[in-house]
């Protein structure tokens, strides 16, 4: 079975009132014969139909004509579907039939996702025609599935590794920070008025809780969102490359200075520097950064002449820098300088509300990512087919819910993210059971998760840190008494399996 496959153009419905000179749809069904023909167009039904009688006469095929909703004719999705839609019926209905396409006729968005369809879906023909050089068949001279998936697939991977190391978009904005948390709320309205003032910014929190966004956001929404962010992870520089890192240096400074370098505060100018791990910067390099808050110049390494930059700075440790102060670690006056709007992040076990909506927002990002990276090529002898399998949202069972809710999540928001996608990536079904949550766990031993040295000073959540020992330690009880209610409360000391079931269900538990 041969059949043509081609959009409708001005030139073919033009060359109907010319038969000496035709459009490219004619000339092609006088040259080949084909037994059947399919059009699609999104025109009136009625400036096709002359269209459709030229061919007929020119040819033997039978004629189908298929008219298609665009939102404009280089709509590309709107095109995919159309185009994509008819094919597929005609690889149903038709065993192994040879598609050829036509390229010339329609817009040069239709060309392009035909030759895309045709040489990974469907493995198709092609065809050309114009009065000068007459039909031709086109040899695409590449091969998408070799020569592009791979790129595609690496670029793709690449954003995935993003998710699993918990990176913030360069794009963040508060809308990203999601959360339903009253804390998190009126830490991200804080965050929105000092996103309006030029003031440095100081963020504490765990690693994981989300201050690399936070910093993003800030920046994107100031009157310097048009200008550099630079981030810089204070702890990943060697002690002696530090004042390099941060202030730059002349050429021959020291060896393998072979030119002028800005550093980070040069290239900053204007914008914003955001200081991550602020809290690991050595005294000495402490002084120099004092000096650039204070009246904004400071002196590359090997140079004597002093340069002046504009930069915000936005600092996160988590840290507590008065800590540090008091053990001689930190510089007071450097401390005073940074902590003017200053953003305490709490750690997830203590968003309340938050952990399944952020479960279900990763793993929906996760299954966006991955959807151009699930395409498995099977070659056979006669021909490549390409078949894309649509990654699919993954469901959580309710065991796996409260498996996560119980988990304490000492990696805050990043953990969370790298366990839900080693669970993904591991897990092939539709549904994330609690095996698959618990197997992708990283077990870490434990550190009692610094409950007993929490910093009252920025304020604690009492009833939460007891929720946390019971969450803790009730499965483990369960397990030891082989799932026993009436065992598993005896050995934590609890009057009977009542009680035990009581706060088990006001921990959604069970």
């Amino acid at each position: 079975m041969h059949i043509l496959i081609s959009w409708v153009g001005n030139a073919d419905l033009e060359g109907v009132a010319n038969p000496d000179n035709p459009g490219p749809l004619t000339r092609i069904a006088r040259h080949e014969r084909y037994d059947e023909i399919h059009l699609l167009h999104n025109q009136r039904k009625n400036v096709v139909k002359p269209l459709r009688a030229a061919i007929e006469s020119a040819s033997d095929a039978i004629t189908h004509v298929h008219p298609v909703q665009l939102a404009s004719p280089i709509h590309f999705g709107d095109i995919y579907q159309a185009l994509d839609g008819v094919l597929s019926q005609l690889s149903e209905k038709h065993t192994n039939p040879k598609i050829t396409i036509q390229l010339t006729s329609g817009t040069s968005a239709m060309s392009a996702v035909s030759i895309l369809v045709g040489k990974t879906k469907y493995a198709a023909r092609f065809v050309q025609a114009s009065r000068e050089q007459g039909v031709q068949i086109e040899n695409i001279p590449f091969d998408i599935a070799a020569d592009f998936l791979p790129t595609i697939a690496k670029r793709q991977d690449q954003k995935l590794e993003g998710l699993f190391a918990g990176l913030a978009p360069n794009t963040a904005a508060f809308d990203d920070i999601l959360s339903q948390s009253p804390v998190m709320e009126t830490l991200k309205q804080k965050a929105a008025i000092l996103a309006r003032r030029d003031l440095p910014v100081l963020i504490y929190g765990e690693t994981g809780t989300g201050k690399e966004l936070f910093a993003k956001a800030i920046h994107n929404a100031s009157r310097r969102g048009d200008k550099p962010l630079k981030v810089l992870n204070c702890g990943a520089i060697p002690k002696d490359l530090i004042d390099a890192t941060l202030f730059g240096y002349v050429k021959g400074a020291f060896t393998g200075a072979a030119k002028d370098t800005s550093g980070y505060f040069g290239d900053a100018d204007g914008g914003t520097l955001f200081l991550d791990e602020f809290g690991e910067l050595p005294l000495d390099s402490q002084v120099r950064l004092l000096r650039v808050l204070q009246d904004g110049s400071y002196t590359p390494v090997g140079s004597t002449v002093a340069k002046s930059t504009d930069v915000r700075i936005i600092a996160a440790t988590n840290k507590n820098l008065m800590d540090e102060v008091a053990a001689g670690r930190f510089r007071e006056d450097l401390f005073y300088r940074v902590a003017i709007g200053v953003l305490h992040l709490p750690p997830l076990r203590e968003r309340s509300g938050d952990l399944m909506l952020l479960a279900s927002s990763i793993l929906g990002k996760i299954a966006e990512e991955s959807e151009s990276v699930n395409v498995v090529l099977e070659k056979s002898k006669a021909k490549g087919v390409v078949q894309n399998s649509k990654e699919k949202h993954k469901k959580l069972s309710v065991k796996a819910r409260k498996l996560i809710q119980s988990h304490p999540w000492p990696g805050n928001v990043r953990e969370l993210q790298a366990t839900l996608l080693r669970a993904t990536l591991w897990h092939s079904g539709d549904t994330l059971s609690d095996e698959d949550i618990r197997g992708a766990l990283i077990s870490t031993s434990s550190r009692q998760a610094g409950i007993l040295d929490r910093d009252v000073s920025q304020g604690i959540d009492l009833n939460g840190l007891c929720d946390d020992v019971v969450r803790h330690y009730v499965p483990l009880a369960l397990e030891a008494a082989q799932g026993k209610k009436t065992k598993a409360a005896e050995l934590l000391g609890l009057n009977n399996y009542q009680t035990l079931e009581n706060k088990m269900r006001k921990l959604n538990l069970i």
